[in-house]
C-alpha cells in the first residue's frame, strides 16, 4: 500500500509539474503575442508620430479586458498576485533609475529660467486643481488631503517619458528641446518629493489620516539613514568596483552581484517601517552617484529592458485592475472626470509657462508649447491612479478616468512639436551651401561618408583629386556610417555634449575605425598639402542615419556631402544587389541635406594609385545643362588642377537642324522662356569654366550635337572604356529634350538619368561615377535638423 501511495504521489507531482510548465508556456506565448501586437499598432500609429506608449496602452488595455483573458487571470489569484509583484518590482526599478538619472545639484539651480518656468507651472496647476477638484467628488469620501495629493499629481511631469518623446521627435538638441527637458526634470522632482513628504505625514491606507508622531519619526530616521548610505557609503563601493573593472574589460560577475545587492539592501530599508517602496527607491537613486560604470550600466540596461519588455506588461496589469466595462460611460460625470482634470492640468501648465515666459522675455508661442509639453504624464501617474483604486480611495470608474487623462496629455505631443518645427523653419537661415557659391578665397568643406574599410581607398583618391590649390585647400570630415544596433548601443559612453560626446567601445567598431584612421593617416603623412582632415561618426539606426548626416552637414557648414553607392563591386567587376537600407539613406539625404550631395559609384577608383608626377586617371565631366550639371562642372574645375588627372569636358548640345517633326518639337520645347533663362545661366557658367581650364589646354573639350534622348543614350554607351571616372549632374534640367523619357527605365532614380546609365551593371566594370546634386534652397527648408534656436 505504501508503495502504491508513493507511486500515486510521484504521478501527481509529475502532473502538477506538467500543468505548471504548460501554463508558463501559455503565458509566455501570450506575452510574445502582446509584444507583436504592440509593434503592429505602433507601426500603424507611426504616420501620425504617436509614441510607443500609446500603442502599449491600447494593446494592454484591450487584451486584458477580453472576457476569456480576464476570467483566466482574475479567477487565478496566484497569477494575479504574481503579476502584482512583477509590476511593483518594475515600478521600484523604474523610479530608482529616474532618481539615478537626476543630478542632486538640481536643488542648487532654482534661479535658472528652466526652474522658474517649471515651478510656476507646478504652482498654478496645484492652485487651480485645489480649487476645482473638490467639486468633482473624485474620492469616495470628501478629503482635502486627497485633493491636495491629486493636485500634486496633476501638476507633475513624467520627465523620462518627456525626454524620450523630445528625442524621438528630433528636437532634443534644439534650445527649446533642451529647455523643456531640463524644466521637466525640475517639475518631476518637485512633484515626487511633495508626494514623498505627503506619504510621510498622511496614511493613504487609512483615508489619509495623520500618522502618529512615533511612526513619522521612525520613517524620517530610516530615510535619513538610507540617504546617508546612498550619498556617502555607496560612492566608495562603486569606486572600488569601477577601479577593479576598468572600461573596455568585461565586468566580474561577483563584483556586479555585490554592487547590486548593496543597492537593493539600501532600497529595502524604509519599506520595513511601512514607507512606500517606490518612493524609497526614487530617493535612493536621487542621492546615489551617477558617475562610474555601474551607474551607467544600470541606467542603460534597465531603460532598454523596460522599453522593450516590461512596459507592455505594465499596461496589461493596468487593464486587469481597471475593468473598462465599469467605466460608467453612460454618465456625464464619468466623462467630466476625464475632461475637467485634463483641462485643469493643461491650463495650469500653460498659464504658468506663459506668465514666467513673458517675465523671462520668451515668445508666447514657445511658452505655450513649453507648457503643453510639461503637462505630459506617464507610468508613475498611471501607477498612482490604479493604486488609489486598490486602496479603496476612489472608484474604478474614477481610476480609469485618471488613466485616460494621462493618455490625453501624451497624444497631442507630436502636434505641438510639429508647430515648434514649423516656426523654426520659418526662422531658419537661408544661406545656400553649394560649391558654385563658394568664394574662391575660402576653403571647401566636404563631409565624406564611408561604410567600411572597403571604401577607404576610394575616399583617399577622392580627397586627392579634390584637393585643388594648396591655398585655401579643402577641409574633409571623414565620417564613419555606423548602424546603431542593440549590441553597439550597449557599449556607448557619453561624455559631455556636442558632436564628439558619444564614444563607441564595441571592439568590432573600434577595430574598424582604427584601421580606417591608420590608412588615412598613411596617405596624409606622405602628402597632406592642401588637405585638412577630421574624423567624424554618424551613429544611428538605418532609419535615422540620414538625419545624423544632415545634422553633421549643418553643424559643420559643409558645402558637399559625398555618399557611397549602396552597391559594392564584386570580384568580377559587377555591382552586387547592395544594401537597401543604405540606398534609402542616400535618397533621404538627397531630399533633406542642407548642402550639395554627391553619390560615388566606386568601380575601381580605390584601386588606382593617383600620382602627382604622371597622368594616372582619365576623367570626363558630362555637361548638358541645369543646376546640377553646373555644380558638377564647378567640382570638375578642382579635379582639373590635379596633375595626375587628364580631364575631358563633354558638352551635349541640342541639334535643331532639319525639318522633321522631332526637330520642330525640339525647337518648341527649347524656346520656352524658362528654358531660355536656364540656357543663359548654363552658357555663363560654361564660358567661365572654358576660360579657366579649357583655353589653356589643360582640359580637353568635346561637343556632341544630338537630337533626342535616344541619341544621348547611344552616345553615353559609346564612351565605355574611355574613362576611369565620370562626373555628372543628377538632374535639375528644365525640360531638357536630350534626357526626356529616360527616367522611365531608371533602375536607380537617385542617380538621375545620366548617372543611372553610366552606373548600369552592363555599362562598364572599371568606370567610377560621381553624381552631384546642387543644394536647392526654397522659400522654406524642406528638412530641419534638431539643433536649432527659436527661443
Amino acid at each position: 500500500m505504501d508503495f502504491l501511495k508513493q507511486n500515486d504521489t510521484k504521478v501527481e507531482c509529475r502532473n502538477q509539474i506538467t500543468i505548471r510548465i504548460a501554463s508558463m508556456s501559455i503565458y509566455l506565448l501570450g506575452f510574445f503575442f502582446a509584444m507583436f501586437l504592440c509593434n503592429c499598432v505602433h507601426l500603424l500609429l507611426r504616420p501620425i508620430s504617436q509614441p510607443r506608449i500609446i500603442a502599449e496602452s491600447i494593446v494592454g488595455l484591450l487584451l486584458s479586458n477580453l472576457e476569456f483573458v480576464r476570467s483566466r487571470f482574475l479567477n487565478d489569484s496566484e497569477v494575479q498576485q504574481t503579476l502584482n509583484y512583477i509590476v511593483d518590482a518594475i515600478m521600484v526599478c523604474h523610479m530608482f533609475v529616474v532618481g539615478l538619472e537626476i543630478d542632486p545639484n538640481i536643488f542648487l539651480q532654482l534661479t535658472l529660467p528652466e526652474a522658474k518656468v517649471a515651478y510656476s507651472g507646478v504652482l498654478t496647476t496645484f492652485v487651480l486643481a485645489c480649487l476645482i477638484t473638490p467639486l468633482l467628488n473624485i474620492s469616495k469620501q470628501s478629503n482635502a488631503v486627497f485633493s491636495s495629493c491629486l493636485a500634486i499629481v496633476l501638476a507633475g511631469t513624467d520627465s523620462p517619458l518627456l525626454t524620450r518623446l523630445i528625442t524621438d521627435l528630433k528636437i532634443g538638441k534644439s534650445d527649446i528641446g533642451r529647455f523643456i527637458v531640463d524644466a521637466g526634470i525640475h517639475s518631476d522632482v518637485v512633484s515626487i518629493l511633495l508626494i514623498a513628504i505627503g506619504f510621510l505625514i498622511f496614511d493613504p491606507d487609512k483615508n489619509f489620516q495623520n500618522r502618529s508622531v512615533i511612526m513619522m519619526l521612525k520613517m524620517m530616521a530610516i530615510l535619513v539613514f538610507q540617504t546617508l548610505l546612498a550619498s556617502k557609503v555607496v560612492p566608495s563601493v562603486m569606486k572600488w568596483v569601477n577601479n577593479e573593472n576598468p572600461e573596455g574589460k568585461p565586468m566580474k560577475g561577483s563584483h556586479l552581484v555585490v554592487a547590486l545587492a548593496f543597492i537593493i539592501l539600501i532600497c529595502s530599508m524604509s519599506p520595513v517601517v511601512g514607507y512606500s517602496k517606490v518612493l524609497s527607491a526614487f530617493l535612493v537613486g536621487l542621492f546615489m552617484p551617477r558617475e562610474g560604470r555601474i551607474s551607467k550600466m544600470m541606467i542603460g540596461k534597465v531603460n532598454y529592458i523596460f522599453r522593450t519588455i516590461f512596459y507592455p506588461l505594465f499596461f496589461f496589469w493596468v487593464g486587469t485592475e481597471a475593468k473598462l466595462s465599469e467605466f460608467e460611460a453612460g454618465k456625464i460625470a464619468s466623462w467630466g472626470k476625464i475632461i475637467i482634470p485634463f483641462i485643469i492640468a493643461t491650463s495650469g501648465k500653460v498659464v504658468g509657462s506663459v506668465v514666467s515666459g513673458l517675465m523671462l522675455g520668451f515668445h508666447w508661442p514657445e511658452s505655450v508649447a513649453t507648457g503643453l509639453l510639461l503637462n505630459i504624464k506617464g507610468h508613475f501617474q498611471v501607477y498612482l491612479a490604479i493604486n488609489a483604486y486598490r486602496m479603496n480611495v476612489i472608484s474604478m470608474s474614477t481610476s480609469i478616468a485618471l488613466v485616460f487623462v494621462t493618455f490625453l496629455t501624451i497624444i497631442y505631443t507630436p502636434v505641438v512639436v510639429a508647430k515648434i518645427i514649423e516656426r523654426a523653419r520659418r526662422r531658419s537661415p537661408t544661406q545656400k551651401m553649394a560649391l558654385q557659391c563658394v568664394n574662391p578665397v575660402n576653403e571647401i568643406r566636404i563631409l565624406l561618408c564611408i561604410r567600411s574599410p572597403q571604401d577607404v581607398y576610394s575616399a583617399i583618391n577622392f580627397m586627392e583629386i579634390s584637393r585643388g590649390p594648396v591655398n585655401p585647400g579643402i577641409m574633409v570630415y571623414l565620417t564613419d556610417m555606423i548602424d546603431l544596433t542593440d549590441k553597439i548601443a550597449a557599449t556607448l559612453i557619453t561624455q559631455g555634449e556636442g558632436i564628439d560626446a558619444v564614444t563607441v567601445t564595441d571592439p568590432t567598431v573600434v577595430e574598424m575605425r582604427e584601421k580606417i584612421t591608420q590608412d588615412v593617416n598613411a596617405y596624409l603623412n606622405e602628402n597632406c598639402q592642401g588637405v585638412s582632415l577630421r574624423r567624424m561618426m554618424a551613429l544611428s539606426t538605418i532609419n535615422n542615419m540620414h538625419q545624423d548626416i544632415s545634422i553633421l552637414a549643418e553643424d559643420l557648414m559643409v558645402h558637399l556631402v559625398i555618399l557611397p553607392f549602396h552597391k559594392n563591386q564584386e570580384e568580377d567587376g559587377r555591382l552586387q544587389v547592395g544594401h537597401t537600407g543604405f540606398r534609402h539613406i542616400n535618397r533621404k539625404v538627397l531630399r533633406n541635406a542642407p548642402c550639395s550631395v554627391g553619390i560615388l559609384v566606386d568601380r575601381g577608383l580605390g584601386k588606382t594609385v593617383i600620382a602627382r608626377s604622371s597622368i594616372s586617371l582619365n576623367a570626363a565631366v558630362i555637361f548638358i545643362g541645369g543646376k546640377d550639371d553646373r555644380e558638377a562642372l564647378v567640382y570638375a574645375g578642382r579635379v582639373a588642377r590635379h596633375p595626375g588627372v587628364k580631364l575631358t569636358v563633354i558638352r551635349f548640345l541640342l541639334e535643331a537642324a532639319g525639318d522633321s517633326v522631332s526637330s520642330r518639337i525640339s525647337k518648341a520645347k527649347a524656346n520656352t522662356s524658362e528654358h531660355l533663362e536656364e540656357m543663359k545661366i548654363d552658357d555663363e557658367c560654361f564660358a567661365e569654366f572654358y576660360d579657366k581650364h579649357v583655353a589653356g589646354g589643360r582640359v580637353a573639350y568635346i561637343e556632341k550635337y544630338l537630337i533626342n534622348s535616344g541619341q544621348t543614350f547611344s552616345t553615353l554607351r559609346s564612351l565605355e572604356g574611355q574613362y576611369g571616372l565620370f562626373i555628372v549632374g543628377r538632374g535639375g534640367r528644365v525640360n531638357s529634350v536630350l534626357t526626356v523619357g529616360m527616367s522611365d527605365w531608371e533602375e536607380c532614380p537617385e542617380l538621375g538619368p545620366i548617372g543611372d546609365i553610366l552606373s548600369a551593371s552592363d555599362f562598364s566594370v572599371t568606370a567610377s561615377v560621381l553624381i552631384i546634386q546642387q543644394h536647392s534652397l526654397k522659400g522654406e527648408l524642406d528638412g530641419l535638423h534638431d539643433e536649432f534656436s527659436i527661443m
